[in-house]
């Protein structure tokens, strides 16, 4: 397929995701919602939307649904909190746009863009991040909105098995919805994320996360910050990661790969499978990524057992996977 009209591609998280830890209704779970997720980014493209609101539209989709690691099915921290991370960016103008550490915001990618559009900074995080978001109008939640039973157990075994105490069990949270309890822990590697090509030939990228299970101190991965997990330019291509974010940070994965694409003149899957199978994996780190370039061709690449995963573009039908044996 060359040169489509538009294309869209999405991911859930990769990490340890093997046929035999989903059962049958959580693999049709999974597969249903990024199957969602991708249909309603397509339909901005399709009505010829630009590529930056299909990506926040999409991500909205994961962000609220409690089987992904980001929004309302994020992981606790150590202190029995959820601290989210997201940011978004334009490849046409390279402006952007990242939030860390929110608390209270429901969909933090529409936070990341407002940083973006409407204030003269790049990254927000903590509380002032929380401010400002509301200063702009953005939805508010209650913490006990982000609780899932499935993630807080998670959290129960990370502790106990570093010699952490385990903090109190929120008060007054809802009792667990049967999505949420499809929910599956893979491991210190979820996150959310989507990248698209609109009509226009323009590229952006968006990702979001809740970062991983137990941290400490204020941890931050390399989701909000730019050329690490997330990054687009229309000289190369508009890249959204998951993985162990340290790693991501210290090769910066997202602008690698675009300097591969633009520099050196590799295809997107060339330069995705260089960075993630080679530079990547010879560091010790573990993690994905998806791609889309100007021209339309659609990338991605794991070293992990799974990723959720899907793709679809103008004259392509909709792919979803999850696993390393498929397509």
């Amino acid at each position: 397929m060359q040169n489509p009209g538009w294309s869209l591609v999405v991911h859930g998280g990769s990490g340890v995701i093997d046929r035999a830890d989903l059962k049958p209704e959580q693999d049709r779970a999974y597969r249903a919602v990024l199957a969602q997720a991708a249909e309603i980014g397509a339909t901005v493209l399709r009505r010829g939307g630009v590529a930056l609101d299909a990506v926040e539209t999409a991500i909205h989709v994961l962000e609220d649904d409690p089987l992904f690691n980001a929004g309302r099915g994020a992981v606790f921290t150590a202190d029995g909190r959820v601290e989210l991370d997201a940011a978004i960016m334009d490849g046409a103008t390279l402006a952007a746009g990242a939030v860390a550490g929110v608390t209270r915001v429901r969909n933090p990618i529409s936070a990341a863009r407002a940083v973006m559009e409407r204030s003269p900074h790049v990254l927000m995080a903590g509380s002032g991040a929380d401010t400002f978001a509301a200063s702009e109008g953005l939805a508010e939640v209650e913490p006990g909105y982000f609780f899932v039973e499935r993630r807080w157990r998670a959290l129960e075994k990370q502790l106990t098995r570093e010699g952490v105490a385990v903090p109190r069990r929120p008060h007054g949270v809802s009792e667990d919805l049967a999505q949420a309890a499809l929910a599956h822990d893979e491991g210190k590697r979820g996150t959310v994320g989507v990248v698209a090509r609109d009509a226009r030939g323009h590229v952006a990228a968006g990702t979001s996360t809740g970062g991983t299970t137990g941290k400490r101190w204020g941890r931050v991965g390399d989701s909000p910050l730019i050329g690490a997990g997330t990054y687009a330019s229309d000289r190369s291509a508009a890249v959204s990661g998951t993985g162990e974010g340290e790693y991501f940070i210290r090769l910066s994965v997202a602008r690698q790969i675009c300097a591969l694409v633009e520099l050196k003149g590799l295809s997107l899957q060339a330069a995705v499978d260089e960075v993630i199978h080679t530079e990547l994996t010879d560091l010790g780190g573990q993690g994905g990524v998806i791609a889309v370039a100007p021209d339309g061709q659609m990338a991605w690449a794991f070293n992990t057992s799974g990723m959720y995963r899907a793709r679809i573009a103008d004259g392509h039908p909709l792919e979803v996977a999850i696993y390393k044996d498929e397509p």
